[in-house]
């Protein structure tokens, strides 16, 4: 019976890996999302993988060829030991589920914020103060304009630590 299981892979071989992989008849899934980069004055948006370092491979342990993953360029290894822990199938799903046309996995930091939305923040040394959400970074980093001492000041906190009103 096929499984999902997770393949370990080099810092940045992901791709390169999933590549090779599927040269050898495997199944292969390489959940990406779209993030961020800025670099030397520009922003534009990069496909990245959604784990680093890891993706997944359907396979039947008894009755194909596993042991030649572990000698694929690009992967270190697979989790679980030998032989690998599979993942649920429930998992991979609700991964997919969320996926776009593209096969981009959509990733809501804001947790359904939108901008000009009253917002307060629970934890840290600003808590309970209430301010308005202006947008969020790729690190869950939210950006809030808050009225301080007579000023209109903007501030970052995680987004964990903030909710709409």
């Amino acid at each position: 019976m096929k499984r999902w299981y997770v393949v370990a892979t080099r810092p940045q071989a992901e791709s390169r890996a999933a590549q090779h992989l599927a040269n050898q008849d495997f199944e292969v899934w390489l959940p990406e999302f779209l993030k961020r980069r800025r670099h030397a004055r520009r922003s534009e948006m990069v496909r990245r993988p959604l784990f680093p370092r890891y993706l997944f491979v359907r396979i039947d342990l008894d009755a194909e060829q596993w042991r030649s993953v572990l000698g694929t360029v690009g992967v270190i290894g697979m989790v679980g030991g030998d032989p690998p822990s599979p993942v649920a199938d429930a998992v991979i799903d609700a991964l997919r589920t969320r996926c776009d046309e593209e096969g981009l996995v959509a990733i809501d930091p804001a947790l359904g914020l939108k901008e000009g939305q009253s917002v307060r923040i629970t934890e840290g040394p600003l808590a309970d103060l209430e301010g308005i959400f202006l947008d969020i970074d790729d690190q869950a980093r939210v950006a809030i304009l808050l009225s301080l001492m007579g000023r209109t000041v903007r501030v970052q906190a995680d987004a964990a630590n903030v909710e709409a009103l």
